[in-house]
């Protein structure tokens, strides 16, 4: 996934393909968000009550389907998204990563390639 939300169809294009392929019983192991897509990770986002809320979207499919949602470290970092352990190894006082979402780096996108049948990217 390689766009953000609320700003490129991708993000809902990724959501809503990888929802409709567990419920046809497929198996996702793991979303791996790269560039703008690690924007998809953010707990600090407020749409309005009438939109809908991506990270969330994402930190739901992921909690009830196990899917492992992985922002790629140097990407969020330089976008201010860090999850508790970047936090303090930055010397910032907070985080900001939506449940669910993990960092870690491009092996494990290279891991999933190789686990999968099929490797399908969203956005630029």
């Amino acid at each position: 996934m390689n766009e953000g939300p609320y700003t490129h169809q991708a993000s809902d294009s990724a959501y809503h393909f990888t929802a409709a392929a567990l419920r046809a019983g497929h198996e996702i192991v793991r979303v791996f968000f790269y560039h703008d897509g690690v924007n998809n990770g953010t707990r600090l986002s407020v749409p309005p009550q009438d939109d809908r809320n991506v990270s969330e979207r994402w930190s739901e499919l992921a909690n009830e389907h196990g899917v492992e949602l992985i922002l790629c470290v140097a990407a969020a970092q330089r976008r201010g998204l860090l999850d508790e352990d970047e936090a303090k190894r930055a010397g910032k006082d907070s985080n900001n990563m939506a449940p669910g979402f993990q960092i870690s780096g491009l092996g494990q996108l290279i891991d999933a390639g190789i686990q999968a049948d099929r490797l399908v990217v969203f956005g630029d």
